[in-house]
């Protein structure tokens, strides 16, 4: 019977293991916790998920070149006013 409830695969989750996980958190946190803990998850994967797919992306050679001529432009303004 235990192989039915929990069956021993690699990386698959079973039902009644999500079942009882959901369980143990309504327990825990309550039902008037449970949505906000679970929109602050979703919250963090989406912006990992973001994160992480803008790791591949470099920024276009303007851009870095504006930001050079503000961070020049602003060093030059602190060294006048001094």
């Amino acid at each position: 019977m235990s192989v039915l409830l929990f069956p021993m695969t690699i990386g698959a989750v079973a039902p009644v293991s999500l079942i009882i996980i959901a369980a143990v958190a309504l327990l825990i946190f309550g039902p008037t916790k449970l949505p906000q803990l679970g929109r602050s998850v979703g919250t963090t994967v989406k912006e990992f998920k973001e994160g992480f797919n803008g790791l591949g992306e470099d920024e276009k050679p303007e851009e870095k070149k504006e930001e050079v001529v503000k961070i020049q432009t602003k060093q030059e303004d602190e060294t006048i006013q001094r």
